[in-house]
């Protein structure tokens, strides 16, 4: 039975209340493409429906039967349709709303007008974050608004592509009315086995009962069942999961409640066309991945000045270590954000990858360094990885398929550029510290409490999972992602409450109690003030992942140390929201009362030549003092990337190099950096 089998993801000695979700999340684990080789667990549907009782037997049916009854209207196999379905949505029907790519529905049917009404039509970095974050030079904010008021022009409601106009097809083909697709989860499964039996046509395939027939009308579905030019990519990527899954099988509950299961087919090999050319990406083959590189150029900017974007030429890994992957999301959609990308005036990042079938597109080659983290120093040892979605917006799903492709090219850069796959390099741009107090406040808070860490980290084969013994004095958090939803503010209006939504985030308290004030966080609030519950204030919040070190323990509460304070949060033993933790951790050395914190890792000022200003070492508001100790990651020399003229070989740009040694701890919410002269080294289990 599914509730036999026990979920990797979940800490030793939680209670088995989620079956459903523990085979989800022990096949998502478990994905044997390419990149993703791991172990799996599967459920067939006679298991399913027996973990079902009651009521919940009833409601177990009714999803299920919508599939099996269009799969029978259209003469598309059931096992493909609900192999796509879980690609999209996880047989999640998101209650109505749409995606971050306009997307309704179980089979994730697109209607953009009715849906990016609703976006928050500002771009990712125009805002007061400077994405560039080097003091060496003038800061961008002003010319990326300016590139996304003309991106937004230039990207109107009035050529949508195809794929983000498939409920419009599909209403086409059904005779359902759109209204019908967006909120029925019945009739929006019709209108995706419509679109699959019209792909399957249109490429002179039979409408075959064996689902091995079916690859190409797969792999065209995410550009809307028509194989669109518009629609870049192959699918092969997303078809090739698809089939991954069918031969894996499926059992889960969805957010409405009904069971649905998909038996394993392990013998199924799908016929594929030949490989397509792919240019010069750095990607992994299971990645449908297309190189649409971002402008290196000179222009001149709105003071009359030669200027130059959007990106450095440089030489890594030689010429400086890659220790990070950052993670954001685009708050935009994907066709706006390629047109940013490619606009020299705007910044840059390494790849996007698109919500609804996650296509890849590089833009950026991983040797030269992007501006995107909105710090200098992440910028030049970091690759940035855009997704297509809104952090605000909790119903705006990240799809299963962006989940798994993202990871897939995670894992080929990990092993690329020797990146470890922990939360110390593998950060979200939320976990990216401002590099002097007044970049604090301006610093991105993406991809936000909505990411599912713990599911991403699974498909990574890296689940978060109990390392120590329950006295470690370090703990990793991982709270039960679904069951998770603190109250969070702000999503669709200053103060309002956003709809409740599983979260990876969890909430710090002054005391070990649930009325007591949130921490503090004197970057963020400088006037003294405590932490609120908006959701873009990153003052009083734990994420899945982060390993912090523990400062005390009372009852069914855990206390961390966070930004110079004892921070509390709700870890009962049998429902833990952290699990213990190995490593290390950092104190101040003997003699010292506080230590300076720092955004940056740069060189002491004797170490620049002459030809390269110096970078001063400015501390932040933040103070490590006797007594605390802070979670250690990476340990690096500093270093300074100077790079500000335009550079098209590579060859003039300097690293700088010196003496200091850093640790990089978990300060906050954020990583900071300490030197290593300052701090002992102590084993944190």
């Amino acid at each position: 039975m599914p509730g036999s089998f026990r979920d990797p993801t979940r800490p030793v000695g939680s209670p088995d209340r989620r079956p459903d979700r523990r085979v989800a999340r022990c096949a998502a684990a478990g994905l044997a493409a390419a990149a993703l080789v791991l172990p799996l667990l599967a459920g067939g549907p006679t298991a399913a429906a027996d973990a079902a009782d009651g009521a919940g037997a009833d409601a177990s049916a009714s999803l299920q039967k919508e599939f099996s009854e269009a799969a029978q209207r259209y003469k598309v196999p059931e096992s493909v349709l609900l192999g796509v379905s879980y690609l999209q949505s996880r047989w999640d029907t998101h209650k109505g709303a749409p995606s971050v790519s306009g997307g309704y529905g179980p089979m994730h049917l697109t209607d953009a007008k009715a849906a990016l009404a609703r976006s928050r039509a500002q771009g990712h970095h125009a805002d007061t974050e400077d994405a560039r974050g080097d003091s060496a030079r003038p800061a961008r904010t002003p010319e990326a608004k300016a590139a996304v008021k003309g991106a937004e022009k230039a990207a109107g409601l009035k050529k949508l592509p195809a794929r983000l106009r498939t409920l419009e097809r599909a209403a086409g083909l059904t005779g359902l009315s759109r209204e019908e697709l967006r909120t029925s989860p019945g009739a929006n499964v019709r209108g995706g086995a419509a679109l699959l039996a019209a792909a399957q046509k249109k490429l002179g395939r039979p409408l075959s009962s064996d689902p091995a027939d079916w690859y190409g009308a797969v792999a065209a579905y995410p550009g809307g069942g028509a194989g669109g030019k518009d629609a870049a990519g192959d699918g092969s990527s997303f078809a090739d999961d698809v089939f991954d899954t069918l031969r894996q099988g499926e059992a889960r509950t969805n957010d409405a409640g009904d069971r649905l299961s998909l038996r394993a087919a392990p013998g199924l090999r799908p016929e594929k066309a030949g490989d397509r050319a792919r240019g010069p990406v750095e990607c992994p083959r299971s990645v449908d991945c297309e190189w649409l590189p971002a402008p290196y150029e000179k222009y001149t900017n709105d003071e009359g000045e030669e200027d130059y974007g959007n990106h450095d030429r440089t030489n890594r890994p030689k010429s400086q270590k890659i220790d990070y992957i950052v993670v954001h999301d685009t708050e935009e959609t994907y066709e706006k954000t390629l047109k940013l990308v490619q606009d020299p005036t705007y910044v840059s990042w390494h790849y996007t990858l698109r919500s609804s079938d996650g296509h890849v597109a590089q833009h950026v080659r991983g040797k030269d360094t992007a501006w995107h983290a909105g710090n200098w120093y992440v910028n030049s040892t970091s690759v940035g990885l855009e997704h297509e979605g809104f952090l605000t917006d909790p119903d705006a799903w990240y799809t299963e398929a962006m989940y798994r492709s993202s990871a897939r090219l995670v894992k080929y850069l990990s092993h690329k550029y020797d990146i470890p796959l922990d939360r110390q390099h593998i950060l979200g741009h939320d976990n990216v510290p401002g590099t002097t107090p007044s970049a604090i406040k301006g610093m991105h808070t993406d991809p936000g409490p909505y990411w599912d860490w713990q599911h991403y980290f699974s498909l990574l084969g890296k689940p978060f999972t109990p390392e120590a013994g329950p006295a470690s004095k370090l703990v990793t958090i991982a709270p039960d992602y679904d069951e998770n939803k603190p109250v969070f503010t702000g999503c669709d209006g200053a103060g309002k409450p956003c709809k409740p939504h599983g979260s990876s985030a969890v909430r710090l308290h002054t005391a070990p109690d649930a009325d007591a004030p949130l921490v503090k966080d004197i970057g963020l609030h400088p006037d003294g003030s405590a932490s609120t519950t908006g959701v873009n204030d990153t003052g009083a919040r734990a994420t899945t992942g982060q390993k912090y070190a523990v400062a005390d323990r009372k009852g069914d509460w855990t206390a961390i140390w966070y930004l110079g304070q004892k921070a509390w949060f709700s870890n009962p033993q049998g429902e833990p929201t952290a699990v213990p933790a190995r490593g290390t951790a950092v104190e101040p050395k003997p003699g010292k009362d506080e230590i300076p914190v720092y955004g940056r890792a740069y060189p002491e000022k004797e170490a620049y030549p002459a030809d390269v200003p110096v970078q001063d070492l400015v501390a932040l508001p933040y103070k490590v003092k006797k007594g605390e100790r802070y979670a250690a990651g990476l340990k690096t020399r500093g270093a300074y990337l100077y790079a500000v003229d335009f550079d098209p070989e590579a060859k003039n740009f300097k690293v700088v190099r010196g003496k200091l040694t850093y640790y990089q701890i978990q300060l906050g919410h954020r990583v900071a950096f300490v030197r290593a002269d300052d701090v002992r080294v102590v084993k944190g289990h």
